[in-house]
């Protein structure tokens, strides 16, 4: 039995923890969240009727060593539970690979991972063609287009409400056009799609971001178009939006709990 510590307990992780019930295979022992946010976990994961509820814990215990740590919380939970762990060896699989847009922080990853003899695993959640274009830039990448389309009120809270009304929206919107990078600095809660694709091909500044507010869409959309010596390919993805937080595709969800399989079972795919 593959033994997981979580970080996070929000919408991804309640998602997370309730289908890993199905899997004997894979055991979430605690989940670590903030000291702000302790007893409203607990009050969250009783409502979940979780028939094993994990411990909730602030930090990770130097005694506790759990086989994978499993970052579901936001960008600073990279910097304060991610890195520590890598360093005492302890692999992890990343979900907010937005944060990667910091610089220096993948160069900080890489380098902990490397003293700690373990890895680090990004995961790439609400978007799929990952292992494509991976091998796609090995091959000869020239361009990158990725467009997200979203419902207008999930870019409520976003640089988006000072480009248009989103509350009374009546077409869709460009909000942004741009580089990932900047893409990343100014929609963070929103980054991972294209911070995953920028890793895997172009990188940040390379990689073309638009970004479009919708009211007519119950759907995230997620368009990629990549050209280059290998050939070209174009990838549409609707993904639901989770119930609970309508920023975040249910894909999401479904990705980290795949890859949590992956590492268990016998045959990966």
């Amino acid at each position: 039995m593959l033994h997981i510590t979580m970080i996070g307990s929000g919408a991804i992780g309640i998602g997370v923890l309730e289908l890993l019930e199905r899997d004997p295979q894979l055991t979430v022992d605690a989940v670590i969240v903030s000291p702000a946010s302790q007893e409203l976990v607990l009050q969250r994961l009783a409502l979940a009727g979780l028939r094993h509820a994990p411990r909730v814990l602030t930090a990770l215990p130097e005694d506790m060593r759990p086989d994978l740590l499993v970052e579901c919380a936001g960008h600073r939970a990279i910097e304060q539970h991610v890195l520590p762990a890598l360093e005492r060896g302890i692999p992890c699989l990343v979900v907010s690979v937005g944060a990667l847009s910091e610089p220096g922080l993948v160069e900080r990853l890489e380098a902990a991972a490397q003293r700690g003899n373990t890895r680090i695993e990004l995961l790439p959640g609400a978007i799929g063609g990952i292992d494509a274009l991976s091998a796609a830039k090995l091959g000869g990448l020239e361009s990158v287009l990725y467009t997200g389309r979203k419902p207008a009120c999930a870019w409520l809270g976003t640089p988006g409400e000072l480009v248009c009304d989103l509350a009374h929206l009546s077409e869709a919107t460009v909000i942004f056009e741009g580089s990932a990078r900047e893409a990343a600095r100014l929609y963070p809660k929103n980054a991972n799609v294209a911070a995953t694709l920028s890793l895997a091909g172009l990188g940040l500044d390379r990689t073309l971001v638009r970004l479009i507010a919708d009211p007519q869409s119950h759907e995230n959309v997620h368009q990629v178009e990549a050209r280059g010596a290998f050939g070209g390919f174009e990838l549409t993805l609707r993904g639901k939006p989770l119930a609970a937080n309508p920023k975040t595709s249910a894909l999401t969800v479904y990705s980290v709990v795949r890859a949590l399989g992956n590492h268990a079972h016998a045959i990966s795919i």
